[in-house]
């Protein structure tokens, strides 16, 4: 046999062995550096918080089975703190990031490390700031891949990229924030919404309108902004005849967002890193928080195709209703050729919104089965509310609130973990309400008066491997509105949504208990109510909030006690030595 084909088997039998032997699971470090960084978008430059200089920061990278270490040091001067949004984080509450609810802030000048395993997940899920409204530029994509030699459900892409949307702000975002408490009124809205980063063409900068980042795929890393050199288009290189997958990011603040390429249809195969049963679509909709996977066919006449996202808002307040662009870019087209425009839904289009939401299903195949709570052990009932209360400090003498089941919560300055693991008296009760003090016709005429609304820091204690079904009621105290409300430590399954108010004796019927989506973040419909349920099979204090960040700030928030079960296996882990100082 000559050397060359003895080199073929050789190689061929290595091939063979990694993927017959199982991989073990790797230990992957990151060093994040949170840092101001001077960022120019609009033709505007501002010094912004930064994760290694880089807005978006960088993606994670990691397979199901492995091991995680976040290193974060702090040079800003702001406190911090960064929240892993999907990520179960079993046992370890202590890992999961939100300020004063498993962690006190890491300090200006101090360094705290993330350690967490990513187990039973696959898919796209992300990172972000959670303090203050520092995750408008603190953020970026994690990509967990199956594990070695586990195949996607779905055809093998060609290639694949992450594409997140998020809000720019040419003002200080934190100034911005201040302001509308001063007032006490809403915060002013973003001046551009962005796709990785960038507004793209249709915003006036024209000494950067001409040039636009092509990126063919092939770096896994985002590169290194410097200002001076950074364009304000994002475009992806595709080769004709090819299938890519795009994993899709909400990472805005306060915008649901449609999302469309001109020309090209996409296939819905994951939500929030849970696989979905696949369907086509011509848009999609995607609520703060929340991730989308498509598939997208390069199979369109070789040119220059733009990537749009605008908001979706279907009641009359004020939004940040421009359209961000990247483009979809052919190789071998000049980049004279003038990118198509999509035909993105009207931005009130609610017939749309619930289409769309109607198609999403778990895929529910032997491999990874839709595990739904059949039996519920315990029924909560919380409804939604935004009100008006006095505040003698504000310019108008009042102030925007918001509330579930009539209490506005209140973060105390000691985590809630911490408390509760160490049984600190005095930092928060155990009596949130299962349901609302008063019923009403929730959705009817508007309502100005706030019931009662009451501050706290109450929380609701449920019990380890009990099976929990949570109807989220939106209501018309001041105005009704959708929500996108996101549980920490958890996937649930989306049993029902309907419009009005939620009976109790007629809708539990029309609930889907075979294949509901799963997801760690839910939108509950402008007027109308959503159900979940889930096992709290996760022992720990567990954050749930509206993820639009105006309304977490006025106290749009609460946090879940699951206690432990029996033994070390079903109990909360051991605090890690470095924990922040309160």
């Amino acid at each position: 046999m000559g050397c060359f084909h003895a080199s073929i088997v050789i190689v061929l039998l290595g091939f063979l062995m990694l993927v017959s032997v199982p991989t073990e699971a790797a230990t992957k470090k990151y060093q994040f550096d949170v840092v101001v960084s001077n960022v120019s978008r609009l033709c505007h430059a501002k010094p912004v918080v930064t994760v290694n200089g880089r807005f978006p920061g960088p993606t994670i990278y990691a397979r199901e089975g492995d091991r995680l270490i976040v290193n974060v040091t702090n040079y800003a001067q702001y406190n911090m703190t960064i929240h892993w949004h999907g990520v179960k984080q079993l046992r370890n509450g202590w890992a999961d990031g939100p300020a004063y609810v498993t962690q006190c802030p890491i300090r200006s000048g101090g360094s705290y490390t993330y350690h967490f395993n990513v187990t039973g997940q696959r898919g796209t899920l992300w990172w972000h700031a959670h303090v203050l409204w520092l995750r408008a530029t603190v953020h970026g994509a994690i990509v967990i891949m199956p594990e070695q030699g586990v195949p996607y459900p779905f055809p093998q892409p060609y290639q694949e990229t992450e594409l997140i949307l998020g809000e720019w702000w040419n003002a200080d975002v934190e100034e911005v924030e201040q302001q509308g408490n001063l007032l006490g009124l809403p915060p002013n809205t973003s001046d551009a919404h962005t796709i990785n980063g960038k507004p793209g063409p249709l915003f006036p900068c024209p000494e950067k309108r001409k040039r636009s980042h092509s990126s063919a795929f092939t770096d896994r890393e985002a590169l290194t902004e410097h200002d001076d050199d950074v364009p304000d288009t994002y475009a992806l290189e595709v080769e004709s005849g090819k299938t890519y997958l795009l994993r899709i990011i909400n990472a805005a603040l306060n915008d649901d967002l449609f999302f469309a390429i001109a020309g090209h249809s996409m296939t819905v195969v994951e939500i929030d890193a849970a696989y979905c049963k696949p369907f086509n679509t011509s848009a999609l909709v995607i609520a703060p928080g929340q991730t989308t996977n498509v598939l997208v066919r390069a199979d369109q006449a070789p040119g220059r195709y733009f990537m749009a996202t605008r908001s979706f808002m279907d009641i009359p307040i004020p939004v940040d209703n421009k359209t961000a662009t990247a483009i979809l870019q052919y190789r071998g087209v000049p980049t004279t050729v003038v990118p198509v425009m999509p035909q993105l839904p009207a931005p009130n289009d609610t017939s749309f919104v619930a289409s769309f939401s109607d198609q999403l299903r778990s895929l529910n195949s032997p491999r990874y089965p839709a595990s739904v709570p059949l039996d519920v052990d315990r029924r909560l009932f919380y409804t939604i509310g935004l009100g008006v209360n006095p505040c003698p400090t504000c310019l108008n003498g009042t102030r925007l609130t918001a509330s579930l089941n009539n209490i506005t919560f209140v973060l105390p300055q000691v985590a809630l973990l911490q408390a509760h693991y160490y049984d600190m008296k005095g930092v928060f009760r155990l009596d949130f309400p299962d349901r609302p003090p008063t019923s009403f016709n929730y959705t009817g005429a508007p309502l100005t008066a706030n019931l009662g609304t009451s501050l706290g820091t109450r929380l609701s204690r449920i019990a380890f491997n009990s099976t929990v079904e949570l109807v989220l009621q939106d209501t018309n105290l001041l105005m009704v509105e959708s929500h996108p409300f996101h549980l920490h430590g958890y996937n649930f399954f989306v049993v029902g949504t309907g419009i009005g108010n939620f009976d109790p004796a007629k809708d539990p019927a029309t609930f889907n208990l075979i294949d509901p989506p799963e997801r760690n973040t839910v939108g509950v419909p402008t007027g109308g109510w959503t159900a979940i349920r889930f096992r709290a099979d996760n022992p720990g204090v567990w954050f749930m909030h509206c993820h639009l960040e105006v309304h977490t700030s006025w106290g749009l928030k609460m946090a879940f006690v699951v206690e432990n079960g029996d033994g070390p296996e079903e109990s909360i882990l051991p605090p890690p030595m470095d924990l922040p100082p309160c």
